[in-house]
């Protein structure tokens, strides 16, 4: 017999076909409940996260408190040392005169000074004399240069430490950073999770609706069949008695229905005036202000970041030149990084004059993206592109 080679290859692929068919479980689809715990399991580690954030946040800010004042400490000490060291330097050339002299005139001053004494009483007042000059200019020199040493000492120590809180600061910044990371990447997930549990209802309210249909029909066919064999008047009494109760629950189901909704429709919109108002100096729009703070951000280019710095032109730090480019406009605003960046007005789209805010940093927005801060330790004021996921508040 000669066998059909396309019949054979076609009852093959349908073998194929049929065996895949079998060995594929078909896997459901997540239910309602299960997308609704995943939601609150993923909204519960952001909720988490975010406590934990705002816990290193408020360490930040006790930090960037520490670190300007000993900023300030070592500010003061540079200054102490400067004006120790002028002093030592005057002392010094006021030895070299005394030296010089000394060595133009010999020893023949001090000599004539003591055989010039009229008795002996008055020769030892006079040796006297001249060991306590030699002795007072070695006491001089001797103390200024104490004074240097402590100074200088002082300095290297508060040095030191500004190093050792710098170091925790990055530490505490790092972190940050990747609880913000973690952060967004949990609410994209939960955000994903919403459009799932959307869908979902959808397509459970749908299938629900036909449940309800088929549930409605197979009631009245039951209905139908019980009236057509039961007793007329029993069936049809305690039918009436069914249908008032039914419309009794409905009735007061619908009055509570009606009472709730307009509660969450009262709390969905409340009214403007309920909204919290705005920290002392919310801007109120002044843009010739705004202008002035760009201007005094402008101004500072180029001037080192010092810890602690609140002296423009001179030394500022991230904080120093917000507060001192507000204080050009004529508005008094805090001190750190921290209190800056909770107070005045909440913006969402930034303007120039605007606070761009990072937690730990802060600076003044210009536009197009930029603003101008001064970065760290070592840099100096700059204009430099807006990065990450700040805020950004408005004191004009």
């Amino acid at each position: 017999m000669v066998l059909d080679k396309k019949k054979i290859g076609t009852r093959l692929l349908t073998a194929v076909v049929a065996s895949s068919l079998i060995a594929t479980p078909v896997m459901a689809a997540p239910s309602i409940d299960q997308l609704k715990e995943n939601k609150a399991a993923k909204q519960s580690e952001v909720n988490s996260l975010q406590q934990e954030l705002t816990d290193i946040l408020s360490k930040l800010g006790e930090l960037e408190e520490g670190l300007i004042k000993k900023g300030e400490e070592i500010t003061q000490a540079e200054e102490d040392l400067v004006a120790a060291e002028e002093k030592e330097k005057e002392q010094y050339e006021a030895m070299k005169l005394r030296i010089k002299y000394m060595y133009e005139e010999g020893n023949s001053t001090a000599i004539e000074t003591l055989v010039s004494a009229e008795n002996f009483t008055d020769l030892v007042n006079k040796a006297e004399y001249v060991q306590n000059v030699h002795k007072y200019d070695r006491e001089q020199l001797e103390e200024y240069v104490e004074t240097k040493n402590e100074i200088s000492d002082l300095k290297t120590t508060l040095e030191e430490d500004q190093k050792a809180m710098e170091s925790l600061q990055a530490e505490y910044e790092s972190k940050e950073t990747e609880l913000n990371t973690t952060i967004e990447t949990k609410k994209a997930e939960v955000a994903d999770l919403d459009v799932q549990i959307q869908a979902a209802a959808e397509a459970a309210a749908r299938e629900a609706e036909e449940r309800r249909r088929r549930e409605e029909e197979a009631r009245r066919t039951q209905e139908e069949a019980a009236n057509n064999q039961a007793n007329n008047g029993n069936t049809n009494s305690g039918t009436a008695n069914n249908n008032s109760n039914n419309t009794s629950n409905n009735t007061n189901n619908n009055s509570s229905n009606s009472t709730n909704n307009g509660t969450a429709n009262n709390e969905a919109v409340p009214p403007s005036s309920n909204s919290t108002p705005p920290a002392n100096n919310a801007g109120a729009g002044n843009t010739s202000a705004a202008q002035t703070i760009v201007s005094a951000a402008y101004g500072q280019l180029g001037v080192p970041y010092v810890w602690g710095g609140t002296s423009p032109g001179k030394g500022l730090d991230c904080s120093g030149l917000v507060q001192y480019c507000h204080s050009v406009a004529g508005i008094s605003i805090g001190r750190t990084s921290q209190v800056q960046g909770g107070g005045g007005k909440a913006v969402s789209s930034p303007q120039p004059g605007d606070v761009v805010c990072y937690g730990s940093h802060i600076g003044i927005y210009i536009g197009n993206g930029q603003m101008i801060h001064a970065p760290h330790t070592g840099d100096v004021v700059r204009v430099a592109s807006v990065y990450g996921s700040p805020w950004y508040r408005r004191y004009w």
